[in-house]
């Protein structure tokens, strides 16, 4: 039987690890909860850069590289890509579909912080959906500004912004009480095309918010990419 490592990150990766059988292995960076119920192997932690990841593909015997990670995990697919190169194993990935404006939706793209900071200026109360990128930026809050920031788990904040620790998926009603309740003005958001937080964005556009949106990375070449988790979960089993 060949050797699958599939490299999560996004929630299709576990629909995809609940199908894996014991010879499997399920890499995660660790950020989030560990799932206790898979059959397959599970591994935690980084790998030391594309050489540490090259030498583990090669002393575990993996026949085959998943890349399932976040869409701005640019620096763990590279990774991947390069090490699959260094070891000749192949590298499939599963590309999650960005989210696409609708009628109504007031999207402006950025593509770094310093652009999202300069786009920030007009609006006093900003909810952003980054992760914990912000929290590098707390001094930087103009005083005009307070920001409510979401992430997974919550961390310190200051008197002009709080940290929400929420987990995902979110209904709509929830979306509707945070916009009203804390007067949001401005969402901030990557487009990770995730349906569990899509709801932020239905909000938006019902209240006429704009939404700042964080451009998608160019992610490394590999040598198939999937677009669904069914295509995937076909394929990987022909592929054993």
């Amino acid at each position: 039987m060949k050797r699958i490592l599939l490299l999560g990150g996004v929630t299709e990766a576990l629909a995809i690890a609940r199908t894996l059988g014991p010879a499997h292995i399920y890499s995660l960076a660790g950020v989030g909860r560990v799932p206790n119920d898979l059959t397959c192997q599970v591994r935690v932690g980084g790998y030391g850069g594309a050489q540490g990841l090259a030498r583990f593909i090669s002393d575990e015997g993996v026949d085959l590289i998943l890349d399932a990670t976040h869409p701005y995990a640019a620096q763990i697919s590279q990774n991947a890509a390069t090490a699959a190169r260094l070891v000749g194993t192949p590298i499939w990935a599963l590309r999650r579909p960005a989210w696409q404006p609708r009628p109504g939706d007031d999207w402006r793209e950025v593509a770094n912080w310093a652009e999202l900071a300069a786009a920030l200026t007009p609006f006093e109360r900003p909810l952003f959906t980054l992760g914990r990128e912000p929290l590098e930026h707390l001094d930087e809050i103009p005083h005009h500004q307070f920001w409510t920031l979401r992430a997974l788990d919550t961390y310190p904040g200051n008197e002009r912004c709080e940290v929400i620790g929420a987990r995902g998926p979110f209904n709509i009603e929830d979306e509707r009480a945070l916009f009203t309740q804390r007067a949001i003005d401005v969402l901030v958001s990557k487009n990770s095309g995730s349906s569990a937080t899509e709801p932020k964005l239905e909000v938006a556009r019902e209240r006429g918010i704009p939404v700042l949106v964080v451009r998608r990375p160019v992610l490394a070449g590999v040598d198939r990419e999937f677009w669904g988790v069914e295509e995937v979960v076909a394929q990987l089993a022909a592929f054993s």
